[in-house]
């Protein structure tokens, strides 16, 4: 399948990691992998701060340069769930709704897609260590994606899973609530520290990079050991699995 990449605001200008690992694992795939150097934002940070017009104006570009791709693969939960959104942007609109609906059916979250999509669930990857996952809100909440994540990292070589005591609870980000309400996002945050600590687990695996900056940064102020990774990165890890955590 040709396949066209939407890498995200976070992944490009903070995590570019991300974005070369899930184009390594929708290669292993069977995927050919296409990446359109026009994309930008696809308008969620002003879509949920209120300013709906102008988060029509970034996704009416995003239709445009998409709408021709057979399907559209993104590591992120929340951006995915915003191009379900669109037709909400343009629910009075005659012209761009159909166009949002139907770049909708064809815009899948990476894990989502490999599972449900091209069945997929083994990547050949290796990891040695237990790993927890974080329930990312958008990706839980809004495209009903549970099953699929935890079916491939259980699929990685060396990797004992752990489930975490709070997995679907929120991190705390919110996006520009951290930044509006601190305090109640670090309190939020520190609950779910608590539990990956006391899963004793050497990574934490989610699928938003936004969750992972948020609990990797409380993590290291912590001075905690325990890393913060991508799905696409786990899936993609080559690692001797006879290594001890």
């Amino acid at each position: 399948m040709r396949v066209s990449l939407f890498v995200t605001c976070l992944v490009d200008q903070l995590w570019p990691t991300i974005g070369s690992a899930t184009v390594e694992v929708l290669r292993r795939a069977g995927c050919e992998v296409v990446f359109d150097e026009r994309q930008t934002c696809c308008g969620q940070p002003a879509f949920n701060t209120g300013y709906r017009a102008e988060a029509r104006l970034l996704a009416r570009r995003f239709i445009e340069i998409f709408e021709g791709s057979d399907a559209v693969v993104s590591p992120s939960g929340s951006c995915t769930a915003m191009v379900h959104h669109f037709r909400d942007l343009f629910a009075d609109d005659d012209e761009w709704r159909p166009r949002a609906q139907a770049l909708a059916s064809r815009t899948h979250e990476l894990g989502s897609f490999l599972v449900n999509v091209l069945g997929v669930d083994d990547l050949g990857a290796s990891f040695s260590g237990r790993v927890g996952w974080h329930d990312a809100c958008h990706g839980l909440r809004d495209l009903n994606v549970h099953r699929e994540p935890r079916r491939l990292i259980q699929k990685v070589r060396g990797v004992e899973f752990v489930e975490l005591a709070n997995a679907d609870a929120c991190c705390g980000f919110g996006g520009t609530f951290s930044v509006k309400y601190p305090e109640i996002s670090v309190a939020i945050l520190d609950n779910k520290i608590d539990a990956i600590e006391k899963a004793g687990v050497r990574a934490i695996v989610s699928s938003d990079a936004s969750c992972l900056m948020q609990i990797g940064g409380r993590l290291s102020r912590n001075g905690s050991t325990v890393k913060p990774m991508h799905l696409a990165e786990l899936l993609a890890a080559r690692e001797d699995v006879q290594q001890t955590v």
